[in-house]
C-alpha cells in the first residue's frame, strides 16, 4: 500500500500529522481544535457521499452516454460542440462540485476525443478552467464555498441568488478565452469533426438508478436539504443498486480518504498558524478598507501560490462576519482565480495527474500564460458583477 502513494498523498499525511503534532504539543488548544473539527464534520460527511456518488455514476457509464451523446447532437460543428461541453462542464461542476469535473469528466472528454477525432487539450482544457470558474453559484460546488457558508450567513437559495450574475460573468469569460487560445480554427486541427456512434450502456438498471439519485441530489439542493444529508441520501441509493447488480464494484477505494485526511490537517494547521502571526500579515495584505477587489485579489495570489483551501481558511479569519460582500469576494478570488499555478486548486492537481495517466502533455508555459490572462481578466470582472448587483 505504501508503495502506490503518490506524493500529493505524502503532502496530505504530513500536513495531518503536522496538525496532531501541534493539538499534542498544546500550540493548538485540544478545544479549539474540538470546534474546528466538530465544524467540519458535516462538510467530511458530504464529501463521502458526493464523491461515492460521482464515481458509481460513472460506473454506470451516466458520463459516457452524456459525452457521447453532445458529440452527436453538436454533428460535426466545433462551435456546437463547444458551447455543448462549456454547458456540459459547467452543470457538472455547480451541481456535483469542481473536484468531480476534474477526476471523473477529464476521463470522459479524453477517451470521447479519439472516437470522434477531437484534439484532446482543448476538451481538457474546458473540464479544468470551468472546474474552477463555474465554481461559484451553490455552496456545493466548491468547498470553499461549503467553508463560508456559515460565516456568510446565507441559505443555499439566498447564495445562488448573490452569485449567479458573478457566475454567469465568469463562465463568459471563460468561454471567450477557450475560444480564442484553444478551439478557434487555428488551434485545432479540422473545420469539423466525426460524431462518434453511440453504444448501449452495459447496465440499464444501474444507469437509471445513477442518473435519478443524481436528479435526486439535486433536487434535495433546490428543497434547501442540508448538503450532507442530500449526498449521503443519494448515494446510498447509488450503492444500494451496486450491490444488488454488481457488488465487485463497491471497494474501499471509493472512500475519498486523501480528501479526508487533508481537510482535517488543514483545519487543524491553519488555526494554529492564525495564532502565531497568519492572521496579522493577512489582515496587512487585505487592508483597512474592505475593498473586494483586493480581497478578491489577495485570495486569488495566495491560493496560486500555496493552494485555495488554505487560502481562503487564511484570508477567511480575519473578514469579519458582517462584512458579506468581502467574503464573497473571496470566494471569487479563491474559486476564479486558481487557474495559474498546477497546484492553485485541488481539482487542478487532480486534473494534472488524469491528463498523465491518459498521456496527454499540456504544454506548461501556455497553461501558465493562458491562465495568467484568464484570472487577470475575469477576476476584476466578475467582482464587478457581485458588486453591481449588491
Amino acid at each position: 500500500m505504501w508503495r502506490r502513494l503518490g506524493v500529493l498523498d505524502w503532502i496530505r499525511i504530513g500536513l495531518l500529522v503536522l496538525g496532531l503534532v501541534f493539538v499534542a504539543t498544546g500550540l493548538l488548544p485540544v478545544r479549539e481544535a474540538e470546534e474546528s473539527l466538530s465544524d467540519i464534520a458535516p462538510l467530511l460527511v458530504f464529501l463521502v457521499g458526493i464523491i461515492v456518488l460521482a464515481e458509481l455514476t460513472k460506473e454506470a457509464q451516466v458520463f459516457d452516454a452524456m459525452a457521447a451523446r453532445m458529440a452527436v447532437l453538436g454533428r460535426g460543428n466545433y462551435a456546437a460542440l463547444f458551447v455543448l461541453c462549456t454547458a456540459f462542464a459547467s452543470l457538472v461542476t455547480i451541481f456535483l462540485n469542481l473536484d468531480t469535473t476534474a477526476v471523473l469528466l477529464t476521463p470522459v472528454m479524453l477517451a470521447l476525443a479519439p472516437k470522434a477525432r477531437i484534439a484532446a487539450l482543448p476538451l481538457a482544457m474546458t473540464t479544468i478552467w470551468l472546474a474552477n470558474t463555474a465554481s461559484l453559484l451553490l455552496p456545493v460546488s466548491n468547498l470553499t464555498n461549503l467553508l463560508g457558508m456559515e460565516k456568510i450567513g446565507l441559505d443555499a437559495q439566498a447564495f445562488a441568488g448573490r452569485m449567479a450574475a458573478p457566475q454567469l460573468v465568469s463562465i463568459l469569460v471563460t468561454m471567450a478565452f477557450l475560444w480564442v487560445f484553444y478551439w478557434r480554427r487555428g488551434e485545432r486541427r479540422d473545420l469539423r469533426y466525426t460524431p462518434p456512434v453511440l453504444e448501449p450502456v452495459g447496465d440499464r438498471v444501474l444507469f437509471a438508478a445513477a442518473s435519478v439519485a443524481c436528479l435526486l441530489f439535486i433536487g434535495a439542493l433546490l428543497a434547501e436539504v442540508e448538503v450532507g444529508v442530500a449526498a449521503a441520501a443519494a448515494a446510498l441509493i447509488v450503492v444500494a443498486a451496486f450491490a444488488v447488480r454488481d457488488r465487485r464494484r463497491l471497494r474501499w477505494g471509493l472512500v475519498p480518504w486523501q480528501l479526508l485526511i487533508f481537510v482535517t490537517g488543514l483545519f487543524l494547521v491553519v488555526p494554529t498558524l492564525s495564532r502565531y502571526g497568519l492572521a496579522d500579515l493577512m489582515a496587512g495584505l487585505l487592508g483597512p478598507g474592505h475593498d473586494p477587489y483586493r480581497t478578491a485579489a489577495v485570495g486569488a495570489g495566495l491560493a496560486n501560490a500555496i493552494n485555495n483551501l488554505p487560502a481562503y481558511t487564511a484570508v477567511e479569519a480575519v473578514v469579519a462576519g458582517e462584512r458579506q460582500d468581502q467574503l464573497l469576494a473571496l470566494l471569487v478570488g479563491t474559486n476564479v482565480g486558481p487557474v495559474v499555478t498546477p497546484w492553485a486548486s485541488l481539482a487542478t492537481l487532480l486534473w494534472f495527474e488524469s491528463c498523465r495517466r491518459h498521456d496527454l502533455q499540456v504544454p506548461m508555459g501556455r497553461f501558465l500564460l493562458t491562465g495568467a490572462g484568464l484570472a487577470l481578466v475575469g477576476l476584476p470582472l466578475t467582482v464587478w458583477a457581485l458588486v453591481a448587483t449588491s
